[in-house]
């Protein structure tokens, strides 16, 4: 699969993307892609924040995948039940923070939890670190295993964002890019 073959969603996580951030670059690079908004970026609830997501992917006019960062990736397996059948080809789920363990989350993350650990009904890569400080690589390799996920070992390269070095992110595009091939 191509870009151009599908509609590519993009799910911030808290806060949302800041101009520099990984995802605000795509988003403005490919062609194809759009940021998947939310009317509270800094006070996130389940249900508000999954019936975006399941909105923009029931609007697409062609196959999706999603790209995913932070409480965008709970969001997207939190959703993803609710998606129309066939529609998500693939998801690319990066820095997922663990919403049930990681001590410094703000409570309105916390309403996240429980994790699903439900199997995701499309092939999806978790990038996960083993320096995020808002979760340990090896709950990240678990929740990948619950969802069918491949896990993408990216070093140390802390929450993958602005703060840790990831402004363009090109190894991100590159594995996006191997991902894509292979749907």
């Amino acid at each position: 699969m191509k870009t151009a073959d599908c509609d590519i969603l993009i799910v911030p996580g808290l806060g949302g993307s800041e101009e520099d951030h990984w995802q605000a670059r795509w988003a403005s690079r490919l062609t194809t892609a759009r940021l998947v908004a939310q009317d509270q970026w800094h006070a996130p609830t389940p249900e508000a924040w999954c019936g975006r997501i399941v909105a923009a992917v029931s609007a697409a006019t062609r196959p999706v995948i999603l790209i995913a960062h932070s409480l965008g990736v709970v969001a997207c397996v939190e959703a993803a039940p609710r998606f129309p059948a066939g529609v998500v080809r693939g998801a690319l789920l990066v820095a997922l923070p663990d919403v049930e363990e990681a001590p410094d989350l703000p409570a309105s993350v916390r309403a996240f939890a429980p994790m699903p650990r439900d199997p995701l009904p499309f092939p999806s890569l978790l990038v996960a670190s083993r320096t995020d400080p808002h979760c340990r690589y090896e709950r990240a390799d678990d929740f990948a295993h619950a969802w069918g996920a491949l896990t993408v070992d990216a070093g140390e390269s802390g929450h993958i964002n602005v703060a840790s070095g990831h402004g363009p992110w090109p190894e991100g595009l590159m594995r996006l890019a191997g991902f894509l091939k292979g749907l």
